[in-house]
């Protein structure tokens, strides 16, 4: 399957830039202006920091399976590490700053990732996603086998300390988005300027033709891994973001295998191989549910309980994956570009 990329070429990047760098800064005024101004928080909390932290999850397998082409169901286990990692980090070492704490889960996360990804060199497709399952069911029972990761706590759960970095304390829901916020931010764009660059073109090489890479001498055991790396690397730090600003209580039976299923959701319906499809992916995934949930609580609640209703959800989001990757396997993004294009024609034309 081809994939249209938006780090495709030179001109392609520069004229890419220059269409949206105007949404990108108005993004960035609501986000930090408007948003804390007038938003609830529940707002903040139960939609907002979610949001943010699977869109970053979403990126980094984007990276992965998107760009390099490289399938994995075990994104869970490596948001899991980086949540536990970061925890350990904050307990261990109390004088270790945040943002150091916050690399060096995400550098952990990256070393699992990268070991979990050595299959890669021998496997392609539907057998290496059944390999990195073995990354999924591993973390999640070393997690609850060793009771030294969750400092001895017999259920595994741990208690995510409050965000400081050093005199700022963002313990409200407001200070919560907004360091997940910043920091989302700051990871998108590196993401973004490693994408550019060499390393993301050997990343794309590799994904389009493993033999041809090779011959114009793309290094396939490097780039694979690295790959592996720089995705679990994000994943990692998405999880220290999901346990220590959006939970803030988590234990191993919450990275389970839906949550690798609902990241890899995220990106087949925002759109592979483009990082404004991890984010329109993750507004859906956390947006849309919701409002299935309202709409049928005031419809059909007096005649389903809960769990039918719960299970509906479900059957509507599972449908709609499956009419996507029929209808339209770019996802929302390329619906989106064709719904500009045609306004875009439409206005040319009236003028």
């Amino acid at each position: 399957m081809t994939v249209i990329t938006e780090t495709a070429s030179a001109p392609a990047r520069s004229t890419w830039l220059t269409a949206n760098v105007a949404g990108l800064v108005l993004l960035l005024l609501l986000g930090y202006g408007l948003v804390p101004l007038i938003g609830s928080d529940y707002l903040m909390d139960a939609v907002l920091t979610p949001f943010l932290a699977l869109a970053l999850a979403a990126v980094g397998l984007n990276v992965l399976t998107g760009y390099a082409g490289q399938v994995s169901l075990g994104s869970a286990a490596f948001l899991a590490v980086g949540a536990y990692a970061a925890y350990n980090l904050n307990l261990r070492l109390p004088g270790l700053p945040l943002l150091a704490n916050l690399v060096l889960a995400g550098g952990i996360a990256a070393a699992v990732g990268i070991v979990f990804g050595l299959p890669s060199l021998r496997l392609r497709g539907f057998y290496l996603a059944v390999s990195t399952l073995a990354a999924q069911f591993f973390v999640q029972w070393a997690l609850t086998k060793f009771g030294w990761f969750s400092n001895d706590n017999a259920s595994g759960v741990i208690d995510a300390p409050v965000i400081r970095i050093g005199s700022l304390t963002f313990s409200s829901a407001t200070g919560r988005y907004v360091f997940s916020l910043t920091t989302v931010a700051i990871a998108t764009a590196l993401t973004a300027r490693l994408l550019a660059s060499q390393t993301g073109r050997n990343f794309i090489a590799v994904r389009d033709h493993e033999v041809a890479a090779k011959v114009i001498g793309v290094p396939l055991l490097r780039t694979k891994l690295l790959a592996f790396g720089v995705s679990s690397f994000l994943i990692g730090v998405a999880g220290v973001l999901w346990a220590f600003a959006y939970l803030r209580t988590v234990e191993p039976a919450g990275f389970n295998l839906d949550r690798s299923f609902q990241i890899l959701f995220i990106i087949i319906i925002g759109g592979l191989a483009s990082l404004r499809g991890a984010f329109i992916g993750a507004a859906f995934i956390v947006v849309f549910p919701l409002l299935l949930s309202r709409l049928g609580a005031a419809v059909l609640g007096s005649l389903f309980d809960s769990g039918v209703l719960e299970m509906s959800q479900r059957i509507v989001i599972g449908a709609l994956i499956i009419a996507f990757l029929i209808a339209e396997p770019r996802g929302l993004v390329a619906l989106i570009d064709r719904a500009v294009a045609a306004t875009r024609r439409f206005r040319s034309t009236r003028s």
